[in-house]
């Protein structure tokens, strides 16, 4: 999804998550953070499309949502480098020990997340960890090019 595309009260929401703690929110709590009334067609609205869209998961009881990982992404600056892993990974820590030095020189911020913590995304990259995502774009997987790496960051932000 371009993010450009998110309506404005729609990045504000996904953005509440990481003023939450990025935890579940309540839609009550969704309202009260965003200065809206609980009852707000807008609110509701856009909380669906936000579901429809993969962007927030709905709760058993319909009145709970969670960020999905897509949420977070979509909001992820040029410079945001995600790392998918999991623990006791080589392949994970190659390419870790060889983004370090590039993360510092870019100023870029580096988020690893255990794949085997959520089961959609250890569906999804059981057999390709590490995946690499630098802002919302997939940039590597199984092995980082350093060179490859360096480019793609040198063209983030412009």
């Amino acid at each position: 999804m371009d993010p450009a595309s998110l309506a404005p009260l729609a990045r504000q929401l996904l953005q509440l998550f990481d003023a939450a703690g990025g935890e579940s929110l309540e839609i009550s709590a969704l309202a009260e953070l965003a200065g809206l009334d609980l009852e707000s067609e807008t609110l509701r609205t856009t909380v669906d499309e936000l579901v429809d869209q993969g962007l927030l998961l709905a709760g058993e009881d319909s009145r709970k949502f969670t960020r999905s990982e897509e949420g977070r992404l979509v909001l992820a600056g040029p410079r945001d480098v995600t790392l998918y892993t999991r623990p006791g990974c080589h392949l994970c820590e190659q390419a870790k020990e060889a983004m370090a030095p590039l993360l510092r020189e870019f100023g870029a911020r580096l988020r690893e997340v255990n794949i085997d913590r959520d089961p959609a995304l250890r569906a999804r990259y059981t057999n390709d960890v590490p995946v690499i995502f630098l802002g919302g774009r997939k940039v590597a997987k199984h092995r980082l090019d350093p060179r490859q790496f360096r480019r793609q960051l040198e063209q983030a932000n412009r």
